[in-house]
């Protein structure tokens, strides 16, 4: 009874590890294919597009802010309800989106349920599971994410062999058939992808209902039998016993140990913040390494660096295998080798993998060619439309004989800016449009609000009214070849399997292992606010910085900010395997 209980116990917080492995990855399947029909039928542009992935890290920023008083407030089994009922909501508003504002709304409600499911989820499990079991239930969470992370993957290359298909198939209609057949094509599949999200979100929300509340919560609350209860499903008598002693010991007003916390101290008192500090700047080091936005622009990544539609679909399905794959490994390891010698493996081999994939893109974005006066020289009244085709090509200099090209274009109407890119070998040839109406976003109520008190983090429309159009970079050259492609999908396979078998599993355990029990809610969820707000801002300029800089500049800020990483972990962090939450806590009221 006991073993089943704890298998569905570790089964649902898996599924909860799922559904945030499909809150990070499945945008990088569908992203292609919503770039090439929103940006057409709804006229966005590339920070817009960012907009959208970033929505969901975003939405788990806001939701941190309040994951951990609402855990405490209702209790982690209906705060686990409340995640998979949000999250469940956000598909059919995504898949049925006709625009830019339900579309985002629809990513941010996701994102909002991720941020639950990210604080809420590890802290169940660290307070539900013994000692010996917590090391392995934290990898569970993770493996079930990278395995949330596959089966976008899968769906994401499903869909791309169905736009292959269809394309193929649409090669003998006119041009303007062909055009509308493979945009239809592509729009269905992006909407595809969304819709198979929604039974996970169900079969989570419906199994939280299930489960037993946490027994620390409920010692919290004074309700020891409860928590006597909860403790006894999962435990021998004994056990259970012996560990709810623990928990009222460590609540109690009094503690038995000398300079014990009382119940009252505040979170950033002075027995508090060495552990509460490290978990906040392993927390931000995390996504720091880039690791949301490579699985989110995993398939664009690819596309650039040489590898063609399904084949880099294929790559990202490689690429999420190898990740479940390297978390069994982690899930065998974590509790054997600990959490500390874990972290410096997999973020020296992170390191190692993205200066490698730098110096690759490096290497082909030096051969690119300036066209910026050829573009200027077509501009008329300040707008530009043109499409990658032959005669185009040869306008810029390019001889046709080379190898399919990729034009990059940066541009600017005062303080608003985008980025395009187009590629000679896409079978639809979209336009690549510059215009002001595109360009100059309408005024915001926030954005009005800001600039009143004098501040301005949002470009104001009326700057942008009367700019002239400005290309600030435009850039040709031939699309690297498969080889090299190859190459960076290896060095992408090293980044994931390195972040598998450390970080990826041991940031779990740093954000519910070391904050104390008097803070564990609210210290989980400001640290985990961090986390999120790191990740939402390297989302949100993804794009628009390799379009202006290139990807090798991306990368190698990526590795500075692991390399720091790795000498968090060799330097600061304790390592805590085989310890008890209360022997934790009792470590850092020692220092």
């Amino acid at each position: 009874m006991q073993a089943r209980a704890m298998g569905f116990l570790l089964f649902i917080a898996g599924m909860g590890g799922l559904l945030y492995g499909i809150d990070v990855g499945i945008i990088a399947g569908a992203l292609p294919y919503l770039e090439s029909t929103a940006s057409v039928a709804w006229r966005l542009s590339a920070q817009q597009l960012s907009f959208i992935v970033a929505a969901v890290l975003l939405g788990s920023v806001l939701s941190s802010l309040f994951a951990g008083a609402l855990a405490d407030w209702i209790g982690r089994r209906w705060a686990m309800v409340l995640s998979g009922v949000l999250f469940s909501l956000s598909i059919p508003l995504i898949a049925l989106a006709d625009g830019y504002i339900p579309l985002l709304l629809g990513r941010l409600l996701q994102g909002i349920s991720g941020g639950l499911i990210g604080v809420i989820v590890p802290l169940y499990l660290a307070e539900c599971l013994h000692a010996r079991q917590r090391g392995r239930g934290a990898a569970l969470f993770q493996l079930l994410l990278t395995i949330g992370l596959v089966a976008a993957a899968v769906v994401g290359l499903l869909q791309a062999h169905t736009v292959e298909s269809a394309t193929a198939a649409a090669q003998a209609l006119s041009e303007t058939e062909r055009v509308a057949a493979v945009f239809a094509a592509k729009d269905n599949a992006w909407r595809s992808i969304f819709w198979w999200c929604l039974t996970p979100g169900l079969v989570f929300t419906v199994g939280s209902l299930l489960l037993a509340e946490s027994p620390r919560w409920l010692a919290r609350r004074g309700r020891i039998e409860e928590a006597r209860t909860a403790l006894l499903r999962t435990r021998p008598a004994d056990e259970a016993e012996a560990e709810l002693r623990e928990i009222q010991q460590a609540l109690a007003p009094a503690a038995a140990t000398a300079g014990a916390p009382a119940a009252s101290d505040p979170l950033l008192s002075r027995r508090y913040m060495l552990p509460f500090l490290i978990a906040c700047l392993v927390l931000a080091l995390n996504q720091a390494t880039g690791i949301n936005s490579v699985l989110a622009y995993v398939v664009n990544i690819l596309n650039q660096a040489g590898l063609p539609g399904a084949t880099a679909n294929t790559a990202d399905v490689v690429l999420k295998v190898l990740n479940a794959l390297m978390t069994i490994v982690a899930v065998v390891l974590v509790d054997r080798k600990g959490r500390k010698f874990l972290l410096m493996l997999g973020t020296g081999g992170i390191v190692t993998a993205l200066l490698a994939a730098g110096l690759l893109f490096r290497s082909v974005e030096g051969g690119q060619r300036d066209v910026r006066p050829q573009l200027q020289a077509h501009i008329q009244a300040d707008s530009l439309a043109l499409r990658l085709d032959d005669a185009t090509v040869t306008s810029l200099g390019v001889n046709l004989k080379e190898a399919p090209q990729q034009l990059t274009v940066a541009y600017s109407y005062g303080p608003f800016t985008n980025v395009q890119t187009r590629r000679s070998d896409d079978a639809a040839l979209p336009v690549l449009r510059m215009s002001r109406e595109e360009t100059v976003q309408p005024d915001s109520v926030i954005g009005a609000f800001f600039r009143k008190l004098h501040l301005n983090p949002f470009a104001d429309p009326a700057e942008g009214q009367n700019a002239p159009l400005h290309i600030e970079r435009a850039d040709i050259a031939a699309v690297p070849p498969t080889a090299h492609g190859w190459w960076v999908a290896l060095a992408m396979c090293l980044f994931v399997a390195s972040f598998a078998v450390g970080p990826g599993v041991c940031v779990w355990l740093a954000l519910s292992e070391l904050m104390p029990t008097r803070i564990r809610s609210n210290g989980m969820s400001i640290a985990l606010l961090i986390n999120q707000f790191v990740s939402t801002m390297i989302a949100a300029v993804f794009l628009p910085t390799v379009g202006q800089y290139g990807y090798a500049t991306m990368f190698f800020g990526w590795a500075g900010c692991t390399l720091l990483y790795f000498l968090t972990a060799t330097f600061l962090l304790p390592e805590t395997k085989g310890k008890t939450l209360e022997e934790i806590e009792a470590h850092f009221a020692r220092h």
